[in-house]
């Protein structure tokens, strides 16, 4: 085929390097009486992301089973009011004949 699409290449995993520590030194931390916020984690949660995106999926699922109902719906009524038109109209044109 000459139209095959190609998916690039992975892109290889980060690896997680710790530097090199230097000597340690055993001391104990300063005190103080100043009040220090805890630390924000570094990456954001996947879980979250998971759960927004099952639930747009299925808004999307639901909004588009709703619009094809409807859409349904009117076709369907065109479809009975162009047929009693014409019947109306047959028996209207006929009338006068008898």
């Amino acid at each position: 085929m000459l139209l095959r699409p190609k998916m690039p290449d992975a892109a290889p995993l980060p690896i997680a390097q710790t530097p090199a520590r230097p000597a340690e030194h055993h001391h104990a931390p300063a005190s103080c009486s100043c009040a220090h916020a805890p630390m924000a984690p570094a990456g954001r949660p996947v879980s979250p992301l998971v759960g927004r995106g099952v639930s747009a999926v299925a808004a999307v699922l639901v909004v588009g089973v709703v619009l094809t109902a409807l859409l349904a719906t009117v076709a369907i009524t065109a479809v009975s009011v162009s047929i009693a038109a014409l019947v109306l109209r047959s028996l209207l044109n006929s009338a006068p004949k008898r």
